[in-house]
């Protein structure tokens, strides 16, 4: 098998092979196949890529080329362009794509607005007041929060928010309480905990005013009233007769009569995230006693 150079090329000579006809070259073992197969993809490489905006291409010090992308050395740049005209390539690109779509965020979606947080100097805590009222004719528990903002910015309205124990970071959660919110520029938020019960919003029950006179804010709202066991009707399970009862002794006094619900656990307020001390104040209130804390403002109000 001859090799001749003719104008910078390689051209192999097929004649005189074994096994092949007269006039025609012979039979071409499987490296010579291989290696025109090599060239016919350097060739088709070379018109459709440019090995200089290639990222993956790279020349190292000994003078050999890389594959970024496939971690793979080749001794020339046909090797390498033949390289990515492969099923290992093809297969690395076609991943590195889809990893890249998946954590980019679609330029097609519109992104959602930052709000940032507003920065002002506090100036402390607000006033407050609690109430604790209970409806006569359905024993329906309620509070009433009386917030006062005597230096509040100007058209600021101040605002409020249920939060649940989950929500915030201050206190262990625990699910028997939840946290009123009140919210004011350039008062400090504080926060009320009170009981983790269903809040009746019906018209009446739940109700805000805001009095632009007195800078005073009010809220009051209801839990939901729990139904009523009846506890003196026995209970008859099957045909079972009912319990013997030894009848009662005579009282030594007039005792009270037990009351038919339990008051309204106290309101707490919650500390500052940035005090390095706790310090508690306690307030007699309708007999019980409230717990007044700070709680610093961190994007509680979306």
């Amino acid at each position: 098998m001859k090799i001749e150079q003719e104008m910078g090329h390689l051209i192999m000579d097929f004649q005189n092979r074994p096994g092949g006809k007269t006039g025609t070259g012979g039979v071409a073992s499987w490296s010579e196949t291989n290696r025109d197969r090599r060239e016919r993809l350097r060739q088709l490489a070379l018109e459709t890529i440019d090995l200089a905006k290639d990222p993956y291409f790279m020349k190292n010090h000994l003078g050999s080329y890389e594959c970024k992308l496939c971690l793979t050395l080749h001794n020339n740049e046909g090797s390498y362009l033949a390289h990515t005209q492969g099923k290992k390539h093809q297969a690395n690109l076609a991943r590195r794509a889809a990893k890249e779509a998946k954590e980019s965020p679609s330029s097609l979606q519109p992104e959602k607005p930052r709000v940032e947080p507003k920065k002002f100097v506090k100036i402390g805590r607000p006033g407050y007041r609690v109430t604790k009222q209970r409806d006569p004719h359905t024993s329906q528990q309620s509070l009433l929060f009386q917030i006062d903002y005597p230096e509040i910015t100007d058209g600021i309205v101040p605002r409020h928010r249920f939060m649940s124990a989950y929500e915030q970071k201050i206190e262990p959660p625990d699910r028997k309480w939840q946290y009123l919110l009140f919210a004011a520029e350039p008062y400090e938020t504080i926060a009320f905990k009170v009981p983790s019960r269903e809040v009746e919003k019906s018209e009446g029950k739940f109700w805000t005013y805001w009095n632009k006179d007195t800078k005073q804010f009010f809220l009051q709202f209801a839990f939901k009233a729990e139904p009523k066991l009846n506890v003196g009707a026995p209970q008859m399970r099957g045909h079972m007769p009912p319990p013997h009862m030894h009848p009662p002794r005579p009282p030594m006094f007039a005792p009270m009569a037990p009351p038919q619900m339990l008051p309204v656990p106290p309101p707490i307020l919650v500390n500052n995230f940035n005090d390095h001390y706790r310090q508690t104040h306690y307030i007699a209130l309708d007999e019980f006693q409230l717990s007044l804390k700070v709680l610093n403002p961190i994007q509680q109000f979306p």
